[in-house]
């Protein structure tokens, strides 16, 4: 195919030339570029006289001192004015003015000493005439060699551009491509009828209903989106419409990347998967957005992870006095604080930002922090979501995902937090698997506490797949591609719903401020999205063939390599069908079964003495008798338990004087032989 790179060759006569004055030194380059424009100018000058006089002897009194004198003064100004300066590979239109300017004067130092000192021999035709020769003759020069240079020096053509979108972006990035020599601006293709049949940076605009013919006629290698203005839905049906066309398809920075210096207009990247799914966000709700945050204490668990990082880039940018980031990777710590000390100095952000490392398994560092800096709102974003990892992880997984909620909001209700958001998953909803069923157990702990306060507000947000989250699909599968595949696929049934970091983040601080107590918020994430047509779309865009059956000369495979352990063809996000809206469009309240304190107190016990002999059959159990939607596999799978014997299980004594014991310990009261609990 075309848009392929080029197989490496053998340099040609013209490259070698190219690159060896490429190799020479800048002041060498220069005498060159000087020695050029002095045999120019003057032939310049005599094709001017010549076609004045109509004779090919300008017989002129004085003749060589005309021809000096022109030389002389348009070296003299166009060093002045820089043009030997320039960088030919890199000159753009603005050189053109140098030259006119440097010709312009040049002409009138001419014109001075033909009046003044050689009794005015020349006609002002003439003059006219030699100005209009000597600009294509040194400006043309340059232009030609940047072609040369520019087409000779990579071993291989430029690539063949279309850039969508005859806007202010797509203008720019023409003129920026235009000066490099990787990509050769050939068309601009633009919806709007007023722009058809024009030419910017003399590249022609098209309708895109000539796309097609386009692509076979200028033998197009890449499409580049520059619309930086259109809607999601809109860029989804260009790039259904471009899909078929075999080219590959990437997009220009956005206009707030390039204001903020974080991207470059010639930095091109793969087409934003979040364009394929075609759902434009819903605008947040001011009164949502920022009651549970705007001048409070706010804390963030897992704040330096996909989910947690962006929560807390909302929610500083809506004036909470104090973010205190909770965090246990100290590298993840430290990024996200630095990122977040960056923007608040630069919007100017008066909010105080508190870095603690620590772990949430830790319920007493948890109510310290808590406490000691008076936190009003929290999201509890720490978890493992990694379904095949958690479920060779069992006692892990519990412990982080179920028991650090646990602890986490046991401290929130001794401190006084106001509300407290659980960030879930849609894998909680019947779950085939540890990380789903654990996840579901933690709604169901809050849901059961819930009934032991009327002052902190519990509630849990749970939505399905984030777009470029750690471990999401997407990433992977642009990887696999440009690594020439194959690309690994499940099923090819498999079914996810998808959303981006942003909005989930944004939903999520909004669903918090609708909270009531124990309330299971479920983000609409709009259509589910077929695993394999998407995998299917990303190598059609970046202009390459799925090889199967019915294309054996494909570029990529896909390989289907089963199911992962326990994991599902489709997910769901509710349980039943009992829910109602709220006051936003995008986001709903599921009315959902739920265990009583006591009952999930004592199930909390029994999990903490399995988990403390590291019974995995045991603690699956207590999972299973929890979450009812769960059936626990008989095949377990941790790592360590299936290398070690399995321990006996812990009689029903040892779990109730367990108990007693860590309700004494919590009430500070002394107990004989009992081993600290963590």
């Amino acid at each position: 195919m075309r848009n392929k790179d080029a197989v490496a060759r053998r340099p040609s006569w013209g490259e070698s030339a190219a690159a060896s004055v490429l190799a020479l030194p800048r002041p060498t380059k220069r005498l060159i570029m000087a020695t050029v424009d002095a045999v120019a100018i003057p032939t310049a000058l005599w094709a001017a006289l010549a076609l004045k006089f109509d004779r090919l002897d300008p017989a002129l009194e004085r003749t060589f001192a005309y021809f000096l004198v022109a030389v002389a003064s348009a070296i003299f100004f166009f060093a002045i004015f820089g043009l030997y300066r320039a960088v030919i590979r890199f000159m753009g239109p603005r050189a053109m003015v140098t030259v006119i300017a440097g010709v312009s004067f040049s002409v009138f130092v001419l014109a001075a000493f033909d009046r003044f000192l050689a009794s005015s021999q020349l006609p002002l035709t003439a003059l006219g005439i030699y100005w209009a020769l000597a600009l294509p003759y040194v400006g043309g020069s340059r232009f030609v060699a940047r072609y040369l240079f520019q087409h000779s020096i990579n071993g291989r053509p430029a690539l063949r551009v279309a850039i969508y979108g005859a806007g202010d972006l797509g203008a720019r990035a023409c003129a920026v491509l235009l000066g490099g020599s990787e990509f050769q601006p050939v068309v601009f293709i633009d919806d709007k009828k007023s722009l058809q049949g024009s030419s910017i940076n003399g590249v022609r605009v098209y309708g895109s209903e000539s796309l097609p013919q386009l692509v076979r006629r200028q033998r197009i290698d890449r499409i580049l989106l520059a619309m930086p203005a259109a809607t999601r839905r809109r860029r989804r049906e260009i790039l259904t419409q471009l899909e078929p066309l075999g080219v590959h398809v990437q997009s220009l920075p956005n206009l707030a990347d390039l204001i903020s210096g974080k991207a470059q207009i010639n930095e091109l990247c793969d087409v934003d998967v979040s364009d394929l799914l075609g759902r434009d966000p819903v605008p947040p709700k001011p009164k949502l957005f920022g009651s549970c945050i705007r001048g409070k204490v706010v804390l963030v668990t897992g704040a330096g992870g996909s989910i947690g990082s962006e929560l807390c880039r909302q929610i500083i940018r809506l004036a909470p006095s104090r973010l205190v980031l909770f965090e246990m990777s100290e590298l993840a710590l430290y990024n996200i604080e630095r990122e977040l000390e960056e923007v608040a100095a630069h919007e100017r952000l008066k909010v105080e930002i508190v870095p603690l490392l620590g772990n949430a398994h830790h319920r007493h560092r948890v109510r310290e922090v808590l406490s000691t800096f008076g936190v009003q709102t929290v999201y509890h974003a720490a978890a493992y979501k990694h379904v095949p990892i958690v479920e060779h992880n069992v006692v892990e997984g519990i412990h982080n995902n179920v028991i650090s909620t646990w602890y986490t909001a046991e401290a929130a209700l001794e401190t006084g937090v106001e509300t407290f958001v659980l960030i879930s998953t849609d894998k909680a909803v019947n779950p085939a698997n540890v990380m789903g069923a654990t996840k579901r157990l933690a709604e169901l702990v809050l849901q059961a506490l819930q009934e032991r306060t009327t002052h902190t507000r519990f509630c849990m947000v749970r939505f399905g797949n984030v777009l470029a989250s750690s471990g999401s699909v997407v990433p992977l599968f642009q990887e696999q591609i440009r690594r020439g595949g194959p690309i690994t696929v499940t099923h090819p049934d498999v079914i996810r719903y998808f959303m981006t970091i942003p909005e989930a983040a944004q939903l999520v601080v909004q669903a918090g401020s609708m909270a009531k107590g124990g309330d299971v918020f479920v983000l609409d994430m709009g259509r589910p999205v077929r695993i394999d047509d998407l995998a299917r779309r990303l190598v059609n865009l970046m202009g390459l063939t799925v090889r199967d059956a019915n294309n054996p000369e494909g570029d990529i495979e896909i390989e289907y390599t089963g199911l992962r352990t326990a994991e599902k063809l489709f997910e769901e996000l509710l349980i039943g069908t009992n829910v109602t809206g709220t006051d936003h469009p995008m986001i709903m309240r599921a009315m959902e079964h739920r265990l009583a304190w006591p009952r999930m107190e004592q199930i909390l016990n029994e999990l903490l003495v399995a988990l403390a002999s590291f019974d995995c059959h045991r603690a699956l159990a207590l999972l299973g008798d929890a979450v009812a939607e769960y059936g626990a596999d008989v095949d377990i799978r941790d790592y360590v338990w299936t290398r070690k014997a399995v321990l006996p299980h812990a009689p029903a004594a040892k779990v109730a004087d367990f108990a007693a014991k860590r309700r004494l310990q919590e009430a500070g009261k002394p107990t004989q032989g009992q081993t600290p609990i963590a």
